[in-house]
This record gives structure tokens, sequence and C-alpha cells, in this order.
């Protein structure tokens, strides 16, 4: 039987856009429900029961009760109403239901493709790898949110961290498999491995930098750039705090280490764009990237001066994936094999 290899990549190609862009939506809103401090209000993992929101006062109740169990209210929210526990309902749901629809939006065209295009050449069964790392997200998330349900306030910035960064680790596999589909060109002159992997591990290294700062709220202290309230340093801790075991639960802390990672970064990113014009690169190659980190590093300060404003806060999280994606069609072109 003959099979139309040309729709099934037209299909694929379509299915991975529309895809890569629901992840973004779901990390969006994602970031959308910690900022607003939602993450906790719908205490149970309802896989399979949830779709549908509370449709009457007594199941609204039902949730309330169950949310007044956990210390986030019993310490912080103490005397919320109703009418103000629906609000930060509504988000938590929204992330949860849009996770399903992620998860389904992976299945159905995978089974789609392995009915009717089986026999071609170009089909692959790598993309169920998708499908199977958005389920451990999901097991991911729930560890996240248990850890907020007992002792604690809040999530665990380690577990809001991981969640964070699987996140985008799914998000550049698909966009991995799309510049393969796509059949992008690759660098005739090879740049360094060694120079592209340390740059990629501090990028990695001050998206976790940056979900530590959020978990721990660190954005609403040392309002100021370039300095930390006057001084390169935060004011409140001392040496010994750098050495000590708690030093990553201590936010100003945090938040040094995500300035001077910043700071590392961008000279790395310099000296890269130096690399680029000494082996005469074509430069719009890396345009893109640089116009990413210059909008990442703004949307940074502008969120820290105001005092981590959802608006700004969300959009320099968005601003991430910008940068990682950028950073990723460079190391595409300069990799040798395709996924």
């Amino acid at each position: 039987m003959f099979v139309n290899s040309d729709n099934y990549i037209k299909y694929l190609r379509l299915w991975l856009i529309t895809l890569f862009l629901l992840v973004i939506l779901m990390v969006a809103v994602g970031g959308l429900t910690r900022l607003t401090d939602s993450g906790l209000s719908i205490t149970a993992w309802e896989l399979f029961t949830g779709i549908l929101p509370p449709l009457n006062i007594n199941e609204w109740n039902f949730y309330f009760s169950e949310y007044k169990k956990i210390p986030e209210y019993q310490n912080i929210n103490y005397g919320m109403n109703l009418k103000e526990f629906k609000i930060i309902f509504y988000w938590e749901y929204a992330h949860r239901l849009l996770a399903r629809l992620v998860g389904l939006f992976a299945l159905l065209p995978l089974i789609f493709f392995s009915i009717n295009f089986k026999n071609t050449k170009y089909y692959s069964n790598k993309y169920y790898w998708i499908f199977f790392l958005i389920c451990l997200q999901g097991f991911i998330g729930w560890y996240m949110v248990s850890s907020g349900l007992i002792e604690n306030n809040d999530v665990s910035h380690f577990r809001l961290s991981v969640h964070l960064t699987f996140a985008l680790f799914i998000l550049c596999l698909i966009f991995w498999f799309l510049l393969d589909l796509f059949n992008i060109s690759k660098f005739k002159i090879k740049i360094s491995n060694f120079l592209l992997i340390f740059i990629l591990k501090l990028i990695i290294l001050q998206i976790i930098l940056g979900a530590f700062l959020s978990g721990l709220d660190g954005g609403l202290i040392y309002n100021s750039w370039p300095d930390m309230n006057g001084t390169f340093f935060p004011s409140d801790v001392s040496m010994n705090d750098y050495l000590n075991s708690q030093l990553f639960y201590n936010p100003s802390i945090i938040q040094f280490f995500h300035r001077l990672t910043a700071y590392i970064l961008l000279f790395s990113i310099i000296f890269l764009n130096y690399i680029f014009i000494k082996n005469n690169l074509n430069f719009r190659n890396i345009l893109f990237f640089d116009f990413a980190v210059v909008l990442q590093i703004f949307l940074g300060i502008v969120t820290l001066i105001s005092g981590a404003e959802i608006k700004y806060a969300s959009l320099h999280q968005l601003g991430s994936i910008f940068v990682l994606s950028s950073y990723l069609l460079i190391l595409y072109k300069n990799s040798n094999q395709q996924l």
C-alpha cells in the first residue's frame, strides 16, 4: 500500500509546532500560578477527576475546606473568603486542565501517525518520548505540590526548579525535532564544543537559580541594580553564610548568585560573538540569540526594580524560553548528527 510520506512530514511539523506553543502556554500559566501563590489551592492529585470545576456551592465548600487544612491557609491566608479562594483555585485549575490537554494532544496524533504512516521510511517511534516525558512531568508537578501540603507554607523551591527545568527540557526536545524536520543547515566551520557546552550549562544554571529565587520570593529584596542596595554583596549575610549547608535556602545569596551567573554568562556570550566574527560565520546565526539575551537582561532588571511585579516576572520567565530556543538553534547548527 502506498503511503504519502509528504503528508506525514507535513502533519508531523504541524503537530510539533502546535505542541511547542501549547507547552509554552502551559509554562506561562504555571508561572502565573506560582506568582499568584495559587499552586496549593487544589490539595489532591486528581488524575481522572477534577476535569470540571466545582459546579455548586457544596463542591466549592469542599475544595475550600480541604485548602483550610494546609499550612499556607493556616499561617498566611487565614481569613481568606470563598470569593478570594476562587481566584487562586482557577489559576491552578487552568494549569491542570491545560496539562491534560497537552497530554492528550501529545498522544492522540502519535496514535494517528502509527496507524496511518507506519510504513513510511520517515516514520519513527522516537516522538513517543515526548508523551512519556509529559506524563513524567505530571508526576513531578504533583511531587512539587505535595511538598507544600503538610509542614511547609509553600512548595519546595528545589522541586519547583526541577518542575520548570523539566518543562524547558521537553520544549528543547520538541524544538530539536522540529529543526530536524525542517532540515536546518549546519555550520561549515565548527565552533568549540567546550565553549558551547559551557554557555549551555550557564544558561541552565541561571534558569535553576531563577526558579530558586521565585520559590523563595527572593525578588522582593534588594530591588536595585547594578548594586544590591549600595553594595556588590548582599549586606544581610556574612562570609560564613556562603559556607553554610543552608545557603541555598537564603534568598539574598541566591539573588547574588543569580546576578553573578548573569555577568559570567554575558561575558561568555560576548566571547562567542567574537568567535563568530573571527571565523567569518554568518552573524545572522547568532543575532536572534543576542537579541534574546539583551531582552532577558532588560526584563530581569525591570522585574527586580519593580519588586517582582507579576507582569514583568512572567515575561522574564518566558524570556528564558526565547534564550534557550535561540541558543539551541546554534547548538543544532554546530552539531553533526540528528536525534
